[in-house]
């Protein structure tokens, strides 16, 4: 168990330093930060002057010792279009997007769980074939799509939610938080919908097929010969053995949420990390750029390797 464990974390650390270097490699033909730094009438000498502030001048291999070592300390680097540590601007929109993916994994998770089991056990009702008839649309439709239908819908037509925004925090300190204010409660309904669906009718669909199968196990047809209820049956037995192969895909789609925020904070215009990383794009901000995705690449990272020690104490079969 303990070999596994450090092997796991080995692992890890090689897929973080090559998706460090990976992103900081790509980034550098994204385009020149100088460019929207400097204005019109820039010299040649302003141009060397701040290339050499930022480090650009030095060779490539140096610039990205000089980022791992920086990011190990937990320093980032300076943003380029706002001048200020890039820590503190993502730990200020870090809050907003957490608590959208909070929301949104709950709501992926609970109904996903729910309505996978129901269509399992009642798979010939007609309430199987509507649910799993409109999973459809959470598979198909593109996430924008769904978020500027439910605009339409709840907030240009019924006028019941706001379109945009997170509407009023309150300040905890180190936190913002929309869950103590209803406006921000109204402000959550839709971003996280949006975010979620996808992910729910995933989850969905892979506990109703897992469900099937365990229901057709002989341990099963031997626990119905017993007498035992099906409520029983269906939730201590069956479901316990369904949620096991679940739980890793369900772990890296939990990840997934905070990494597809980007298109959902992008279309409510929620003040997350994903529409800073958007806005950093278009201004060539390489230092938010690279610590937003070194950020996603430890969540997925650390959040697979915590599926992968939970399934080993789940089957024991694999400690070997």
């Amino acid at each position: 168990m303990f070999s596994y464990i450090v092997r796991r974390v080995f692992q890890s650390v090689i897929v973080l330093l090559v998706v460090g270097l990976v992103a900081f490699a790509m980034f550098n033909f994204v385009g020149d930060p100088i460019d929207n730094m400097l204005g019109q009438e820039r010299t040649q000498e302003d141009i060397d002057r701040l290339r050499a502030q930022l480090g650009l001048d030095q060779p490539f291999p140096v610039q990205y010792w000089k980022f791992l070592m920086n990011a190990a300390e937990g320093n980032m680097g300076v943003s380029y279009r706002q001048g200020r540590p890039v820590t503190d601007i993502i730990a200020e929109r870090l809050p907003a997007t957490l608590e959208l993916a909070l929301v949104s994994g709950f709501l992926a998770l609970f109904f996903g769980i729910v309505m996978g089991v129901l269509t399992a056990i009642r798979r010939d009702g007609w309430m199987a074939h509507t649910v799993m008839t409109l999973s459809l649309v959470g598979v198909s439709l593109p996430t924008f799509l769904i978020g500027i239908l439910l605009i339409y819908i709840f907030s240009v037509e019924l006028d019941m939610l706001p379109s945009f925004g997170r509407g009023e925090v309150v300040d905890l300190g180190s936190w913002t938080t929309g869950f103590l204010t209803a406006s921000g409660l109204k402000a959550l309904i839709l971003p996280s919908i949006t975010l979620g669906l996808y992910q729910t009718t995933l989850i969905m669909r892979l506990v109703r097929s897992e469900m099937l199968e365990v229901l057709r196990q002989d341990y099963v047809r031997f626990a119905r010969a017993r007498g035992l209820s099906e409520r029983v049956i269906n939730f201590r037995h069956a479901l316990k053995n369904t949620l096991v192969p679940v739980i890793t895909v369900t772990g890296l789609q939990l990840g997934s949420i905070i990494a597809f925020a980007i298109i959902t904070e992008t279309v409510f215009q929620w003040p997350g990390v994903g529409l800073l990383f958007i806005n950093a794009v278009q201004f060539v901000d390489v230092p938010v750029m690279a610590a937003y995705l070194m950020m996603i690449s430890v969540l997925f990272v650390g959040i697979n390797l915590i599926v992968d020690l939970l399934y080993v104490l789940i089957d024991p079969r694999l400690r070997g």
